[in-house]
């Protein structure tokens, strides 16, 4: 797609924008132009264009590609980091090495961080061959590469609590989703009910924490005893874990489902990642000039 010279100028010479007419307001104008871009880039392209330090037909080059790639095989949401604050994260699981790594050189050459879920480290071998300096974390099955420096967000503080060893790669999902989206992480594990003295030990971390991760397994009771214990969010994490009875994480996603506990809400079983983008979300809240 080509972009009109006085279009480009016209969106230009509206600089400086207040933030909320970025995100909101000028919404329409965004649409037209189709941005593939984060906020932050977006306001140095048009400071740019504004002081004439860039010409117009090269803010046309940075601004043609659609919001999305069409690779055939995938569509890539190259939108995502303006319309969500962070870019579309790949989930590996059931995808060939070769459509993983298409996806990965798409979202690279808009300079945005490359995170992949669920993803074995046979994949993830493959992946790294072509991306060296990229970071493949075994236990959360996850692959981060940093194409610029993750902006680090100081504020708040994100508590992952495990019940049990066994439930620690769903907490570790949970933790480098995070991380990755640049936000303060403790975790607790192996502090489940059946040795209930060994939460109640970490007063300090229930209090300073701004949200709570709780993943757990076999009756999901965590979840219900760290909301009745804080005044604070508290996402539940049920994981697959236990005997014949749990039914693969179907007891306790439901254990978790009718907690008493007002201030505890739940994700799909084994979903650390999902957990872990909400308590980023939530703990933005926080971070107004985000």
């Amino acid at each position: 797609m080509t972009f009109h010279e006085g279009t480009v100028r016209k969106f230009a010479s509206l600089w400086p924008f207040q933030k909320a007419n970025i995100s909101f307001k000028k919404s329409n104008l965004l649409k037209k132009l189709n941005i593939t871009m984060d906020v932050k880039t977006l306001r140095e392209l048009l400071k740019s264009v504004a002081s004439g330090c860039l010409s117009i037909d090269e803010a046309v080059s940075k601004l043609e590609r659609l919001p999305f790639e069409d690779l055939a095989y995938a569509r890539v949401d190259h939108h995502r980091s303006l319309r969500k604050g962070f870019p579309e994260v790949i989930f590996g699981q059931g995808k060939s090495p070769e459509h993983i790594l298409g996806i990965m050189n798409a979202i690279a050459r808009q300079k945005d961080t490359i995170m992949v879920t669920r993803l074995s480290p046979e994949k993830a071998a493959a992946l790294l061959a072509e991306y060296p300096d990229a970071t493949y974390y075994r236990e959360a099955r996850i692959l981060v590469h940093e194409s610029q420096p993750i902006r680090k967000i100081n504020n708040g503080l994100i508590a992952v609590i495990a019940a049990g060893t066994s439930d620690i790669p769903v907490a570790e999902e949970a933790v480098v989703t995070a991380t990755t989206m640049g936000h303060r992480v403790k975790k607790l594990y192996d502090a489940g009910v059946s040795g209930i003295h060994r939460l109640m030990d970490e007063a300090r971390l229930l209090s300073e924490a701004s949200v709570f991760v709780v993943v757990a397994g076999m009756e999901g009771a965590l979840p219900s005893v760290v909301g009745g214990l804080v005044g604070k969010p508290v996402i539940g994490v049920p994981t697959s874990v236990g005997y014949g009875t749990s039914f693969g994480g179907i007891t306790a996603l439901l254990g978790m489902l009718n907690s008493c506990a007002s201030n505890v809400c739940v994700v799909n079983i084994d979903n650390g990642f999902g957990a872990g983008y909400i308590a980023a979300l939530i703990n933005n809240l926080g971070n107004r000039d985000l």
